[in-house]
């Protein structure tokens, strides 16, 4: 049987960056679409959405009020390739074309709450 202790005394909190959300536990590594600056450089993310700290719940309408996420750049990259093939039957059109999404790899040090919100549980 899992420990279930364990996992309730997690922090995490769940950010929004780059058009989608993402899952922020101190001291992981997460991958998120590209963001200016070099490795080393101090991220903070703001607009976070949900968090949790132990059995505490906070949830944002849309946001949590004076929450934040730090972590730092760990690096920057380029996904895997896709190709992208467009033809048009009996047209003679035929085009292939390959495309890297960029990333940034973002080592997450603190979650911090701050303020507490009316959505708390």
């Amino acid at each position: 049987m899992p420990n279930l202790t364990a996992t309730l005394s997690m922090t995490y909190a769940i950010i929004r960056t780059g058009g989608k959300q993402f899952r922020a536990e101190s001291g992981k590594t997460i991958r998120i679409p590209s963001l200016a600056g070099d490795a080393g450089t101090k991220v903070t993310f703001d607009d976070v959405i949900l968090g949790a700290d132990g059995d505490k719940r906070h949830v944002g309408t849309p946001a949590l009020k004076g929450a934040h996420v730090t972590g730092e750049i760990v690096k920057q990259g380029k996904g895997e390739k896709i190709v992208v093939f467009k033809q048009k039957r009996r047209k003679n059109y035929a085009k292939k074309q390959g495309h890297r999404q960029g990333f940034t790899e973002v080592r997450i040090k603190d979650i911090a709450f701050g303020k507490k919100s009316g959505g708390e549980k």
